[in-house]
């Protein structure tokens, strides 16, 4: 079973993710993203979907028009795991 990360793991992970926050009351980490249009974000989020996936790791998601908003956290672990820094570096990748 992946374990969570503790919260200095997880505060030096988000150090180094651009925009990323923890998520007031609960063990998970989010990010809004704003593109230029319906057609970019669906293609963000199609992305997104392929490599979780690939990884088996979803993330929890809210899509309206040009706005996604991305939380991530292992709800067998109970909270945000390396699992979820890898699929938000992914995410910054795009």
């Amino acid at each position: 079973m992946i374990k969570k990360l503790s919260a200095v793991e997880r505060r030096r992970h988000l150090a180094a993710l651009k925009g990323w926050k923890k998520v007031r009351g609960r063990e998970a980490i989010f990010k809004s993203f704003r593109f230029w249009n319906f057609n970019e974000a669906f293609g963000f989020m199609t992305r997104v979907a392929l490599m979780a996936d690939r990884m088996d790791h979803h993330p929890e998601w809210f899509n309206v028009y040009n706005r996604v908003d991305v939380t991530l956290t292992t709800h067998d672990a109970g909270g945000v795991t390396e699992r979820d820094i890898a699929l938000a570096e992914f995410i910054e990748s795009i």
